[in-house]
């Protein structure tokens, strides 16, 4: 992805540390491409379903790794 295609998304300084620590542990090289990761698979999940709507499981899942992300 070219730098000149990015904006900037501001989380809370605490989730980018926890997200950091997450991360060392995984194959991503930073906080911005594991989030980058999760935004594509969120948005994925959402264009798989029928008429894009989401089904409760698609939810829950998401629910789910919004919640170990510490956003919920």
């Amino acid at each position: 992805m070219s730098t000149k295609e990015r904006v900037t998304i501001k989380i809370p300084k605490q989730l980018y540390n926890t997200l950091a620590e997450i991360i060392e542990e995984t194959g991503f090289s930073s906080v911005t491409d594991f989030i980058v990761y999760v935004l594509r698979d969120v948005i994925s999940m959402k264009s798989r379903g029928s008429g894009g709507q989401l089904t409760r499981d698609e939810m829950e899942q998401i629910r789910n790794k919004l919640k170990s992300l510490g956003y919920l």
